[in-house]
């Protein structure tokens, strides 16, 4: 027998040996299995199955499926920065590879954003969206987990309230001041939106969860260490900056040029936001939203997308 051959059926007895069973039964169960196609290795059928529309406008099927690809993003992002976070010490050369990672799949969403602003028909959108309510952009759960894995709680609380909980430390009192509250809440009288309270019913408890988990443990955390430390590698740095860019400048750019483009012609198109305020809620230099402020001087603070919103503003 080829040395090769009698080496891997060695590995192989080794390998299934804890198992209790004779690798005789595996190779018997291999001899039994059908070849793998590529269409249930990927779950073809099912993956094709999942858009549902709930009018008969053509558009429809493009809203479902990207933002299905949008989440799918999400979940890759959160496959690099979990790790990251739930690690005891982190390795600069990891991390960096992460964030280029995580970078990478901000960047083809932001550039592929034209199949929302410019890919559907504005009537058709104005009139399948209605259907949707109370279902919101905002519900984004994931979207919030990558905020949880990236960013200091005390720096995701709304604006007004960040200098004064700077210092706290209860997480439950950090999530209950938390900015997104503000951009699915009615301003006449303060009161949630169906569509805020759907949200927190659904991930409340996932954010907690969360939110305590990485607790001084966040990637901007980590970071704050060794740049205080005067150790964070300048790579890093230049992808952190980076991906503060993408997540909390050109990503809700991108969603308030759609915005604009579809809703804000006339206020009763409005309606189909599903309650959420995205004129104070989307532009970056309203929420301020910075994960790594350390990385940032404060005049590139105080300026936060606004010349990027400036340059969306001209082109829609």
């Amino acid at each position: 027998m080829d040395d090769a051959i009698s080496g891997r059926i060695k590995a192989l007895q080794e390998k299934y040996a804890a198992s209790g069973q004779e690798l005789l039964d595996f190779l018997d169960g291999l001899l039994e299995a059908d070849y793998l196609t590529y269409w249930d290795y990927i779950r073809l059928d099912s993956l094709l199955s999942l858009q549902q529309p709930r009018t008969s406008h053509h558009d429809e099927p493009i809203f479902i499926m990207y933002h299905q690809i949008t989440e799918l993003y999400f979940k890759l992002v959160l496959h690099e920065l979990e790790p990251m976070v739930a690690a005891e010490l982190t390795d600069q050369e990891a991390l960096t590879e992460a964030i280029r990672r995580a970078n990478r799949y901000f960047g083809a969403l932001e550039h592929s954003f034209g199949v929302m602003v410019d890919g559907m028909d504005r009537e058709q959108f104005l009139r399948f969206r209605m259907a949707l309510i109370p279902a919101s952009g905002f519900q984004s759960g994931q979207y919030r987990m990558i905020e949880l894995a990236s960013a200091k709680l005390n720096d995701l609380v709304h604006l007004e309230k960040r200098e004064i909980l700077a210092s706290e430390t209860s997480t439950d009192t950090l999530l209950e001041n938390i900015y997104w509250l503000r951009g699915a809440t009615l301003e006449k009288d303060g009161q949630k939106t169906l569509t805020l309270q759907q949200f927190e019913l659904k991930y409340g408890e996932e954010f907690s969860k969360r939110a305590r988990k990485a607790q001084g443990r966040s990637i901007s955390e980590r970071a704050a260490v060794l740049h205080a430390s005067g150790s964070l590698h300048e790579d890093l740095v230049k992808e952190l900056r980076a991906f503060d860019q993408y997540v909390n400048v050109l990503w809700p750019l991108q969603h308030y040029r759609s915005a604009v483009r579809y809703l804000a012609k006339q206020p009763a198109d409005a309606r189909a936001t599903g309650g959420t305020n995205w004129q104070k809620y989307l532009p970056p230099r309203f929420q301020k939203r910075i994960f790594f402020p350390f990385l940032w001087s404060p005049e590139e603070q105080a300026e936060w997308g606004k010349s990027f919103a400036d340059r969306y503003s001209q082109g829609v």
